[in-house]
């Protein structure tokens, strides 16, 4: 009987252990693609499986910084134009293709507490919601935007963090308040955006 409960204790040892060195050896790897020291041929994969792109395969140059917005992993990449800032944020993204536009546009406006109107086409699928919101805990823009090149398009917050990761917006690609904020001040009028 004695055997028995010792020879539980070590597969249950094995286990854990095995278990253990596992997380070990994920974490690792994800630091090491995060430093650059995983060999890729042109995409990383970081421990949340957002797919970390080159800019060098979306943008022609870094002139003015550049944003990624990625509509299939969710998430948002931006590059500074010295290249001494790199950023990776998670990010919700539309509902459905249609609701999106895909290809270039650039930031042409920067504005903190963001007041709020739903589009036409939003008003005609919801017409039971309110046609302005001022700035506050009630806005769906959050605490910071970037209002985009493309009519009613922006890189915004959110006050309701469950949207990020998911196909949640009306066409916006949403941030988590303190991350929009981190953006927003390391992106000007004129950074380049990509939306794929």
């Amino acid at each position: 009987m004695s055997d028995t409960k010792n020879n539980r204790l070590t597969r249950r040892g094995l286990i854990l252990t095995g278990a253990a060195a596992g997380l070990a050896l994920n974490s690792k790897m994800a630091m090491a693609a995060e430093e650059g020291d995983v060999a890729s041929p042109s995409v990383r994969r970081n421990i949340s499986a957002f797919r970390a792109e080159q800019w060098q395969d979306h943008f022609d140059s870094l002139k003015n910084g550049a944003i990624l917005a990625d509509t299939n992993s969710r998430m948002v990449q931006f590059w500074s134009e010295d290249q001494s800032v790199y950023k990776l944020y998670p990010s919700s993204v539309p509902l459905t293709d249609q609701l999106t536009r895909r290809g270039y546009t650039s930031v042409i406006r920067k504005v903190k507490g963001p007041s709020w109107a739903p589009t036409p086409n939003m008003k005609k699928r919801n017409p039971e919601w309110p046609d302005f919101v001022g700035p506050g805990p009630d806005n769906p823009l959050g605490t910071h935007a970037l209002y985009l090149s493309w009519q009613y398009y922006r890189v915004h917050g959110t006050n309701d963090t469950r949207k990020i990761g998911r196909r949640s917006s009306n066409g916006c690609i949403g941030l988590y308040n303190d991350q929009i904020a981190e953006l927003f001040g390391l992106a000007k009028v004129g950074t380049q955006v990509k939306l794929i």
